[in-house]
């Protein structure tokens, strides 16, 4: 096929692209045939100049042609350190469009979380979380799709986006399937690092290939240079013109402007001139040409460079120091040169001014050449500029880290007020720079200690190592009062056991624990040591930890919060050591106010953090106090989904409901809960022990179901093999892993897996049959091969249940026995076991008991009994069992 050639130079970038736009074409076609189609992304990448840019001008004229909503948005390199930069051009224009109260009404209960990322709303006094405000930001293109669809989200140069809006963009692509729209990212190759380089190959992993643009072919620089120049170029000139630029589109169009500028005759006798007028596009060429404009015009794209968006004549001139209408002479040269131009109408950004450079190639070209100790003081002047403006301390702050360190202790109040902007809006990293930028300064010594705090907790989400390293500085330092030394060793213990140091992290508690004197302070850190220890599976738990902590707790009344979390862990203690459960329930109750949690103590309080209260909840599920166990879990779910939580905490509430389901027997909800589970697991990362959580919890479902197969896909595709996270999952993984393998058929290699599971649950000394469940599946493993080793594993688990004393754990440990024996035996225990389990909050083992006990007596009216019951929990394996020993019956 002939390519079509563009009428003017302007399109140059469109030559041989049928490829690219076509895939365009395709995809808007199918954006624009059913609102319930699912989305998709397409990635382009290039070098510097290769056309990115003029291909998704392209890409939005196509989509507007056909009717679509299609919205534009481009990174930059100076700006890649504000936050949010590129999501707010993209959704912001669109948002303000509406009046003030429609974008509340619009956004709903993601107004107060997505509202201060996008610039809509002031942001709160407290640290918001960058998953929620990334998940709400997501929400809100959910929102617009429905207001505006077909919509297309067209984002240049992506490899300059900022951290922030690339983590939205990896959860916006990620979620397509979700979300009818078309999302284009131009990007250039190599140029990101960290952060925002994991999170493009995020985007190009869920693209698929990667579309690369390539240069163009001699051919067509030669139908370019006649298109500009004239018909007259002749073949050797054409060939010198593809020689020089390497046909870079960018480059060809200004290397054949200058052609024309210098009238340089396009035939073979000029083409040698061609690499000396090719310099001057780019790099030190281009300082040397807009040196020959004049000082005035050289300080005047200093200035813009130094802005990179929002170029007016009117700040650049204050910027530069110039008189206006020194200004308004040199914007006009400076157009002139092709160095700056007014902003394409069509890709026209809110915050462009009248001027924007003409490729991003020229303002680094530009910005690179200023001396440092003058692009410092353009930097100090911008901060200013900002400041006055009334665009607050974070709007400034990229100017002021440029800035150069003079002890001043205005610029640190700057620099720390906009870190506090930066956490309200969830930009944590962006806070940091701010706070590590401060440290430079440097503060006063009485300042210094309370930003290496601030860094501490700053930092606390994204990298416990800096956390480590800032609070310990701070803790070394005077100035800090009791209370904020309290909550920095607290703060500093998270950071240790996140960092995988448990050891450091009770040590550390412990010694500030030791100079306290005895009160609610020095009770707050030693349950953080007993908490530390009690979800934490590793060796270096105290062998004393359960002695020490029953004794302290029998201290406390729960008058204050810390007595409370001190309740709180002696009764999950209890309950993994299998003590009796009115022990646990006692404790647990008394840490409750009326029933309820305390204030300060609540689902979103940060004080604690919420794995105190999924132990409060985990004691009561497993002490068959199920009524308290469901409300809290319950109220958990409800809190997070009204405050627009996510990621993490949302992952665990409903993996804690289905905990609630699972114990109740509702099998079918418990599934559905965890699959809702994972999915949120997944987004916060592939690994992490609340993936675990809710994988090892949807397996046990899946297996009661009867629903192997599944399970053991589900274990396959998420990795549900050794080695086991070091902080506890419940249930324990090593057994329900067992249990997994000996379902498939793997019978040596679940049996090895169940004695595993033994062996590490002796060490830590948790002896709950339920909560640690290998010993009933173990049994039963090896009632052909060692019946004798059999029957002493089913008389230990049925010692642990009656101390335990619940009536799921006896009556479980009842069937176990059952198993083992025959006849009149067999039946008796059976019988008992239905009697407590009958009696339980536990229908899905209530059932299993009464089909076991129907087929053992060969009673039809058992086996219906325990059909309809199994037919109720969802427990698919269970029922068929039990039609199938009624067939048997006739």
């Amino acid at each position: 096929m002939t390519e079509a050639r563009p009428d003017t130079a302007a399109s140059a970038s469109l030559w041989e692209r049928d490829t690219e736009l076509a895939a365009i074409t395709e995809a808007i076609e199918e954006l624009c045939v059913d609102q319930a189609s699912p989305g998709r992304v397409l990635v382009f990448r290039g070098e510097a100049g290769i056309g990115k840019t003029a291909l998704l001008t392209e890409a939005r004229r196509i989509a507007k042609e056909r009717g679509c909503t299609a919205w534009y948005a481009r990174g930059g390199e100076t700006v890649t350190s504000v936050p949010f930069n590129v999501v707010r051009q993209l959704l912001q224009p669109a948002l303000l469009e509406l009046m003030d109260g429609e974008t509340r009404d619009y956004l709903g209960d993601w107004y107060d979380i997505a509202g201060p990322a996008l610039g809509l709303a002031e942001p709160g006094e407290t640290p918001a979380d960058p998953q929620h405000v990334c998940d709400g930001l997501v929400a809100a293109v959910g929102r617009l799709v429905r207001r505006t669809w077909p919509l297309v989200l067209l984002i240049d140069d992506a490899h300059w986006a900022d951290q922030e809006t690339l983590h939205w963009l990896s959860a916006l692509t990620g979620r397509l399937a979700e979300m009818c729209v078309l999302v284009v990212v131009a990007r250039r190759p190599g140029e990101a690092t960290g952060e925002q380089a994991r999170y493009l190959q995020e985007i190009a992993a869920v693209a698929g290939p990667v579309t690369k643009i390539s240069a163009l072919t001699p051919d067509a620089t030669a139908g370019l240079t006649r298109t500009t120049v004239g018909e007259h170029a002749d073949d050797a000139f054409c060939r010198e013109v593809w020689a020089v630029t390497a046909g870079n589109p960018y480059e060809t169009v200004e290397l054949l402007a200058k052609v024309k500028d210098s009238q340089l005759d396009p035939v073979e006798d000029s083409a040698a001139e061609l690499r000396a007028l090719n310099k001057t596009a780019r790099g030190h060429g281009l300082v040397a040409r807009l040196e020959k404009l004049g000082v005035e015009a050289t300080r005047f794209a200093w200035a813009a460079a130094i802005l990179h968006t929002g170029i007016t004549v009117e700040i650049v001139a204050r910027l530069a120091g110039l008189p206006m209408s020194t200004a308004r002479e040199c914007a006009e040269l400076l157009t002139q040169a092709r160095i700056l131009t007014p902003p394409d109408p069509a890709n026209r950004q809110p915050d462009d001014g009248d001027l924007v450079f003409v490729h991003p190639l020229i303002a680094t070209a530009v910005y690179d050449s200023i001396l440092p100790s003058v692009r410092t003081a353009f930097h100090g002047v911008a901060a200013t500029v900002v400041t006055e403006s009334g665009r607050g301390p974070a709007a400034a702050s990229r100017h002021l880290i440029e800035v150069l360190p003079d002890g001043e202790s205005e610029l640190v109040e700057q620099l720390r007020a906009a870190a506090t902007e930066h956490l309200a809006v969830g930009a944590p990293e962006a806070a940091r720079r701010c706070l590590e930028r401060a440290l430079q300064e440097p503060p006063r010594p009485d300042v210094r200690v309370r930003v290496l705090y601030e860094l501490g907790c700053a930092t606390l989400l994204t990298a416990p190592a800096k956390t480590v390293e800032y609070l310990r500085s701070a803790l070394a330092e005077p100035g800090l009062d009791n209370a904020e030394r309290v909550n920095a060793v607290f703060r500093l213990s998270q950071a240790l056991v996140h960092n995988d140091q448990l050891g450091e992290a009770v040590r550390t508690v412990d010694a500030e624990a030791s100079r306290l004197e005895p009160g609610p302070a020095r009770m707050r850190l030693q349950a953080a040591r007993y908490m530390w220890e009690g979800i934490h599976a590793g060796e270096e738990v105290s062998p004393t930890h359960s002695q020490e902590l029953a004794e302290l707790a029998a201290t406390c009344t729960g008058r204050d919060n810390s007595e409370r979390a001190l309740l709180i862990l002696r009764g999950f203690d209890a309950m993994a050591r299998g003590e009796n459960a009115e022990v646990v329930v006692e404790h647990c109750d008394r840490a409750l106010v009326n029933g309820r949690l305390a204030p300060g103590l609540g689902w979103t309080d940060d004080e604690w953090g919420m794995e105190l209260l999924l132990m409060l909840t985990t004691a009561y599920a497993y002490a068959d106090r199920l009524d308290r166990a469901e409300s809290l879990c319950t109220e958990a779910l409800r809190t997070y989904e009204s405050a627009g939580w996510s990621g993490g905490h949302l992952a665990l509430a409903h993996a804690y409901v289905a905990l609630a389901h699972r114990r109740r027997g509702r099998l079918r909800e418990a599934e559905d809960s965890l699959r809702k589970s994972l999915v949120f697991a997944e987004r916060v990362g592939r690994g992490l022990p609340l993936f675990w959580t809710s994988t090892c919890n949807l397996i046990d479902v899946l297996l009661a179901r009867g629903h192997v197969q599944e399970a053991w896909e589900i274990a396959d595709k998420n990795g549900f093999v050794p080695p086991y996270p070091s902080p506890i999952v419940l249930p324990d993984p090593r057994s329900v892993r067992g249990r997994l393998l000996l379902a498939v058929g793997r019978a040596e290699e679940g049996i090895n897996e169940l004695e595993a599971a033994e062996k590490a649950a002796d060490a830590r000394g948790h002896h709950n049959t339920l909560l640690v469940p290998w010993g009933g599946d173990l049994a039963r493993a090896l009632a052909n091969e060692d019946p004798r080793r059999a029957v002493e594993i089913a008389g230990i688990v049925r010692r642990r249940a009656e101390r335990y004393g619940t009536d799921t754990a006896i009556g479980e440990a009842l069937r176990v026995e059952a198993a083992l024996a025959t006849g009149k035996q067999a039946a008796n225990l059976y019988a008992k076991a239905v009697t407590y389990l009958e009696a339980s909050p536990s229908a899905y083992e209530h059932a299993a008991a009464r089909v076991e006990y129907g087929i053992a007596v060969r009673s039809a009216t058992e086996l219906k009994r325990g059909l309809t019951l199994a037919e109720s929990c969802g427990a698919d394996g269970l029922a068929e069992q039990a039609r199938e020993a009624l067939v048997a019956l006739g």
